[in-house]
C-alpha cells in the first residue's frame, strides 16, 4: 500500500512551496536537483519544513488544495504546531 505525503518546502527566497508525493526524500532531492517543480526551480535550495500523512492520493491532493489556498499566517502556524513531523 502506497503512503502519500502533503508537504511544504521553503526556498532559498523565503518563500513556501505546497506538494504531494508518494517519496518525501526522492521529491526533495527532485526539487534541489531543479527538476522538482517550475517554482522552485529558480529557488533553490528547498528544506523541508512540514509534512503529513494521507491515506489515499485523493486526501493528499485535496490537502494540498487547502493548504495552497491558506493564508501565510495561517500556512506558518501549522508549520509551528507540527515542526517535530518534518
Amino acid at each position: 500500500m502506497v503512503e502519500w505525503t502533503v508537504y511544504i518546502v521553503r526556498c532559498r527566497t523565503g518563500q513556501l512551496y505546497t506538494g504531494f508525493t508518494s517519496d518525501v526524500g526522492r521529491r526533495l532531492k527532485e526539487h534541489n536537483g531543479g527538476i522538482g517543480s517550475k517554482f522552485t526551480r529558480s529557488r533553490l535550495p528547498v528544506t523541508l519544513v512540514y509534512k503529513e500523512t494521507c491515506s489515499s492520493r485523493s486526501d493528499a491532493m485535496k490537502r494540498e488544495s487547502y493548504i495552497k489556498r491558506m493564508a501565510l499566517t495561517q500556512k506558518l502556524s501549522l508549520i509551528v504546531s507540527r515542526s517535530d513531523t518534518a
